[in-house]
């Protein structure tokens, strides 16, 4: 009997969101740093609360792959995948993410301190390089391993789990920016009209946060 194939387009665009975050945060933060944009109160509050929801949503994103994907992964495809430098890379993102969480908070208390908006800078560029180098990785080695080894139905499993952990009022948003028109339709197509109404409902917040960070 023949199985559907993994549909892989949400973890892609999911992948794609958090490099876009990445480097969009530490382009703004470079700039508020070099005095290229005002740091003011709202705009330095606003990231932290965004780079917060970051944090978490990246921490969700590699935990879930350990807990939930790479035992799927080591069941269905065995000696044919090897996890472990990914696994490693993902003990290498909570520092990090740990250390940009307090930075963003230290520069929403001192908006005004190039410094502060410098470092973490810093620390956004080395999430940027990490996550990019992580996830070409990941997308060449495993994505042809769920391709060839795991059902359909076991890959809808697994999203399913995965999603019980996230804040759809963050990502939803940020799946809408970050995906294709053409993926979009394809969404839509697949979530039906409950995807519009959740988006038609999160979407006015979230551009508000992104008007006071980017202008």
């Amino acid at each position: 009997m023949k199985h559907s194939a993994p549909d892989l387009l949400g973890i892609t665009i999911n992948h794609r969101s958090m490099r876009g975050d990445a480097r969009r945060f530490a382009d703004v933060t470079r700039a508020l740093a070099d005095g290229l944009i005002p740091a003011t109160p709202a705009r330095a509050k606003a990231i932290h609360r965004y780079l917060t929801s970051l944090c978490d949503g990246i921490h969700h994103h590699h935990q879930a792959e350990d807990d939930i994907l790479w035992p799927v992964l080591q069941a269905t495809a065995g000696a044919e995948v090897d996890l472990a430098e990914l696994t490693d890379d993902h003990a290498q993102l909570d520092p990090l993410l740990d250390r940009i969480r307090e930075q963003s908070a230290a520069l929403a208390g001192a908006p005004g301190d190039p410094a502060a908006a410098a470092r973490l800078a810093d620390s956004l560029a080395t999430l940027r390089d990490l996550l990019d180098e992580h996830i070409d990785d990941e997308e060449r080695t495993v994505f042809p391993v769920i391709v060839r080894y795991v059902s359909g139905e076991q890959w809808q499993k697994v999203e399913d789990a995965v999603r019980k952990g996230g804040k759809m009022s963050f990502e939803l948003p940020r799946i809408e920016r970050y995906a294709t028109p053409e993926e979009l339709v394809a969404l839509y197509r697949q979530a039906g009209p409950v995807l519009r109404l959740l988006l038609a409902a999160v979407r006015p917040g979230f551009l508000r946060r992104e008007q006071l960070i980017f202008g």
